[in-house]
């Protein structure tokens, strides 16, 4: 998921070829002329929208024959009307919306949690400015107008379009494949820059093996040229060939390594702290733990064949939260110690060790001026945590736990 206004592609603006332009929308969002028109993927957010138009305009004055959904996320269709209006004014034939046939399910279920998306992507995307007002709109649904299954000819001309169901990061992704120029747009199946994002701290369940599937079926088609949804295009079909079957080789490597581990008994922090990660697999520029992380597909993985017990019986039937943290702040003699202890495991350079130890004080209710001091401090362990880490996704969570823990809170229930 990414929201309005940011995350624009690598190639924005970039000639791709004839009647091939990326505008500068979420992602690489391909302009392609057909002699039906022009078909876009992924209309964009709001504050994309009048630059990618410009730029089309400035180019071509055909139609947009259709805007192509390269996934359900939030924000990467969010202006489809604007493009409608654009059409209209015009006075174009209506654009066709097209998406796989899982994105309206997806779009219901984000109807239904719609503020738990925007707190979610509050706590995700930190550095901003965003609130929950702001995202209502940013995360405008607009449905599509058709759907398919497996597979789908959207234009059948001088230049072909053909649509593939790619399920990876969401079961509703699909890739852009144009024969006759050699070019493969892999959409959300090929990130570009980073390692597929499974397991991510704040997303539903995606699934190792499927993604994999579906980029063994994208090497099949023997693209000459790969367009990843965010990075740089991939020139010949060789590299178009390593880097696809490199990811699956890795996300199958990862599968076989968790399920010998869980078959050996382990939890899945023990498979956490066990497992080490190959250069040959995950030692290239596509599979940096920029957005993915190895570790979030490991736990992702644990995920797929575990229930949500994490093997210690005092989490099975929880106490209240509050009371639970009241209860060890009655049981510490020496609140002192706690701090001071978590203070020197910090200046030891072992933040996450000292994020464990101000917990004993930290989550405890109330304005004690013992856990005010520790939530505070637990503020800046959090801070120092993010530098320590690679992923943008757990850098954000950290920064925004330090947020709410410099408002005093502890829960998303403060978010605005």
């Amino acid at each position: 998921m990414a929201l309005d206004g940011m995350l624009v592609g690598e190639l924005a603006n970039q000639e791709l070829g004839p009647g091939l332009f990326v505008l500068p929308g979420q992602g690489n969002s391909l302009s392609i002329e057909t002699d039906a028109g022009v078909v876009v993927i992924d209309a964009s957010g709001y504050l994309h929208a009048p630059a990618m138009i410009e730029a089309l305009r400035a180019r071509t004055a055909d139609p947009v024959h259709a805007i192509v959904y390269s996934h359900g996320h939030n924000g990467y269709n969010s202006s489809v009307d604007v493009w409608q209006h654009h059409s209209s004014e015009r006075g174009d034939p209506p654009i066709r919306l097209v998406a796989q046939e899982r994105l309206p399910a997806r779009y219901a279920r984000y109807r239904e949690t719609s503020e738990l998306q925007r707190r979610m992507a509050v706590m995700q995307f930190p550095s901003k400015g965003i609130n929950l007002d702001i995202l209502a709109r940013a995360f405008a649904l607009h449905d599509p107008t058709e759907t398919f299954g497996d597979t789908m000819t959207l234009v059948d001309g001088d230049r072909r379009v053909e649509l593939i169901s790619a399920p990876s990061e969401v079961d509703d992704a699909l890739a852009v494949w144009l024969p006759d120029d050699g070019l493969l747009c892999g959409g959300a199946a090929t990130p570009g820059g980073s390692i597929p994002n499974i397991g991510t701290p704040l997303r539903t369940q995606r699934f190792t093996i499927r993604w994999a599937d579906t980029l063994d079926r994208l090497d099949a088609l023997g693209a000459e040229r790969l367009l990843t949804e965010f990075g740089p295009i991939v020139e010949g079909a060789g590299p178009v060939h390593q880097q696809l079957s490199t990811m699956s080789e890795a996300l199958r490597w990862l599968r076989a390594e968790v399920v010998d581990r869980m078959n050996r008994g382990m939890d899945e922090i023990e498979c956490l702290t066990d497992m080490t990660y190959p250069a040959e697999l995950f030692d290239h520029p596509y599979m940096r733990p920029i957005y993915g992380a190895p570790d979030y597909i490991v736990r992702d993985l644990y995920r797929e064949e575990n229930g949500w017990w994490d093997r210690n019986p005092t989490t099975l039937h929880p106490a209240p939260r509050a009371d639970a943290a009241s209860a060890v702040l009655a049981a510490i003699t020496d609140r002192g110690a706690v701090v001071s202890n978590a203070r020197r495991l910090a200046d030891a350079g072992d933040t996450q060790l000292a994020l464990h130890v101000i917990d004993l004080l930290a989550l405890a209710p109330g304005d004690d001026p013992d856990i005010v001091a520790a939530r505070q401090l637990k503020a800046e362990l959090c801070r120092t945590r993010a530098r320590e880490v690679d992923s943008y996704v757990s850098k954000a969570c950290l920064h925004s736990s330090a947020r709410l823990l410099d408002q005093g809170d502890t829960g998303w229930t403060a978010i605005e």
